[in-house]
């Protein structure tokens, strides 16, 4: 039976960044944002527009579509624009953007293309820091908001295909805490949401996905949580049940975060280290 959702974000109204196609976290999170209630606006930068199927979400929650790089001051003043004539304020913003170009380029990481490397941290995290600044500027965020982020483990630790994407996530959740100070004082909230790997269009980009995959599922007592729960997740965040909840990373990986190794780690790697000793 589907869940008719509890109200949780009625009466709210937002932007919701990075939406793509059906598999995408930020995809989901729309949907069970209008599942609650919410009403916002759809936006990904205009490249997306014949990359992916944004008519077909805003069609199914009744949402305009922006689209606006938000690399781009210029694309994001006409944004929050719109969004105070089509709200007045808002109460959310859900940023679920990223892009790794060295890693997509399967550059290493000791030789970094840097122009790729700056356009990497453009995209992946200091892009936040644009739109929560355009969002402030243009006088569009309500007190008592709850800003989101979507991160990834990969921040705090090492996984050698992760590549620079490690830096972008590091950097984005150092501005979750850095505005997160400032923020509080008008009672607005920001947090990341440190998401298991995940089936989007940005997770196949990475090589040795498949591997990063697999292994966080072995390792995770829940195994890896999927993009429906991730965006069951951002809504009780976005929801004023978590009002005193600022400045940080919090792990949806379906406790990956927490775990040494697993059983079924140590039977994988003796049948690789041992092989036929069981015979």
């Amino acid at each position: 039976m589907e869940n008719a959702g509890y109200g949780l974000l009625e009466g709210k109204r937002g932007i919701i960044f990075g939406a793509l196609v059906e598999s995408s976290i930020a995809w989901s999170i729309a949907e069970a944002a209008h599942r609650e209630g919410a009403q916002f606006i759809l936006s990904n930068a205009p490249v997306a527009r014949r990359l992916g199927s944004l008519d077909v979400l805003a069609e199914r929650t009744g949402s305009p579509i922006n689209w606006a790089d938000a690399t781009s001051d210029e694309d994001l003043q006409q944004l929050f624009a719109q969004a105070k004539e089509e709200f007045g304020q808002v109460d959310f913003l859900v940023h679920s953007i990223g892009m790794g170009l060295n890693v997509r380029k399967n550059r290493e990481y000791e030789d970094l293309h840097y122009d790729w490397y700056h356009k990497t941290l453009d995209i992946s995290a200091i892009s936040l820091h644009r739109i929560v600044h355009h969002a402030l500027e243009a006088e569009v965020l309500a007190d008592g908001g709850s800003i989101i982020c979507l991160s990834y483990i990969g921040a705090q630790r090492i996984f050698s295909k992760y590549s620079e994407m490690g830096d972008a996530k590091a950097l984005l959740e150092s501005i979750v805490r850095s505005f997160g100070y400032r923020l509080g004082r008008r009672g607005v909230r920001i947090n990341a949401i440190s998401q298991s790997p995940t089936r989007t269009v940005a997770g196949s980009g990475i090589a040795g996905f498949d591997a990063m995959f697999e292994f966080a599922d072995r390792l995770a007592p829940l195994g890896n949580a999927d993009a429906a729960s991730c965006a069951d997740y951002t809504v009780s965040l976005l929801s004023d049940l978590t009002r005193m909840v600022t400045m940080q990373t919090l792990y949806h990986d379906g406790g990956f975060s927490a775990m040494g190794i697993s059983d079924a780690l140590i039977e994988n790697l003796t049948e690789v280290l041992t092989p036929g000793e069981a015979d």
